[in-house]
């Protein structure tokens, strides 16, 4: 069965000011169904067609880079749509707060470190919130549309939290200030999503 593009839970403007309208549009309508189209199509006829895109990136150095590129834009991009909302912004309370306080030496050091994740990532790709095999979070960055879960990730892990820092997710609005861009992500954060997908990860 052919992977599907998602439909977004909320509107295109409703992140804004924080990301535009017409961004979410091109971003969504574009490059996420490019990905999933152009997965469809390097996966069609081969013993990969109807495999999870989870059991897919977890073979991926077997399968090649359009797998890779593609099925990695599409699992990417299905997880950064869910962690934003219109509602987001402030901070986690719970379980996962506590793991950030043990694991990440506190909110605050942890933003700075997601930060810089994001900042220094050269070229374009991601930076991550993710859950370690041994149950522990890590921040981490991946070039391209790799992640964690990808056999051929330096940091494995299950991704909870991403921002995508390809130019094409921030440049109508904010040119080449891609520290601009990640400020204001902590503004849509959906840490209710974010939060059930740790709790997923920690069973």
């Amino acid at each position: 069965m052919a992977f599907q593009l998602p439909a977004l839970a909320y509107a295109f403007d409703a992140l804004e000011p924080h990301i535009d309208a017409r961004t979410m549009e091109i971003h969504h309508d574009k490059h996420h169904a490019a990905y999933t189209n152009n997965l469809n199509n390097a996966i069609a006829g081969t013993e990969w067609e109807n495999a999870s895109i989870e059991d897919i990136l977890a073979n991926v150095s077997k399968i090649g880079m359009p797998v890779r590129n593609n099925g990695g834009g599409f699992y990417n991009h299905n997880l950064f749509w869910e962690i934003m909302g219109p509602n987001g912004g402030g901070a986690p309370s719970g379980d996962i707060l506590s793991a950030i306080e043990t694991h990440l030496g506190g909110w605050e050091k942890f933003k700075e470190t997601f930060n810089a994740a994001a900042t220094t990532r050269f070229g374009s790709g991601w930076a991550w919130l993710i859950v370690t095999g041994d149950k522990k979070l890590a921040v981490t960055s991946t070039p391209n549309q790799d992640n964690s879960l990808m056999d051929i990730a330096e940091v494995k892990g299950t991704p909870i939290l991403g921002l995508d820092v390809w130019e094409h997710a921030y440049y109508l609005n904010y040119q080449n200030r891609r520290p601009d861009y990640i400020s204001a992500f902590w503004n849509v954060i959906n840490w209710q999503a974010v939060t059930a997908k740790f709790n997923a990860a920690m069973k």
